[in-house]
């Protein structure tokens, strides 16, 4: 069940309390009995699990971060012009 925050708009005062999302919610408050507002403030998730950046890049070290780069443009540049050493000793001299 998630965490309903409350702001009184007679005295000023924020409450907090767990209720179900389909409700009854707080009408009234509780130190005055004046009449609460729900305050919307950002949700406090954490996304647990693999896939997610925290576990899956968390260990490595700057120097392997900055050698993936590299590592992949080699990758591109093999798979754009596959060369074998067959293929080069085949190849007849360039005439001048």
């Amino acid at each position: 069940m998630p965490l309903y925050e409350y702001e009184c708009t007679k005295c000023h005062k924020k409450t907090e309390k767990i209720e179900n999302v389909s409700g009854p919610h707080l009408k009234k408050c509780p130190h005055c009995a004046g009449r609460v507002e729900p305050v919307l403030s950002a949700p406090a998730i954490q996304f647990k699990g693999a896939g997610w950046y925290v576990t899956d890049y968390a260990g490595k070290n700057n120097a392997t971060a900055e050698a993936a780069p590299a590592e992949k443009a080699e990758k591109k540049e093999e798979a754009k012009a596959p060369a074998t050493k067959e293929s080069k000793e085949k190849k007849p001299a360039k005439k001048q």
